[in-house]
């Protein structure tokens, strides 16, 4: 039997070490939040992405510029 034990909000989902976005990639989607720094907030299977110059509101689409192992950065493209 294996046992996995996760740390933080795993938001109910077993992904392992491996994020659901991965650099370079592009995905469409709605802002729901701002960081502190003021960054838009937007989730992609529930992992938080952090988009430059984005707003609470807006449905953009965003590239993956770098991952972290619980967030990453992006930007927007259209």
């Amino acid at each position: 039997m294996e046992v996995i034990i996760l740390f933080g909000n795993s938001y109910g989902n077993d992904r392992g070490n491996s994020n659901p976005v991965n650099e370079g990639e592009e995905y469409d989607v709605k802002i729901e939040d701002t960081g502190r720094d003021g960054d838009g907030i937007a989730r992609v299977e529930g992992f938080v992405v952090f988009v430059s110059g984005a707003k609470v509101g807006d449905e953009v689409k965003i590239r993956i510029n770098s991952t972290r192992r619980n967030f990453a950065f992006a930007e927007v493209v259209e």
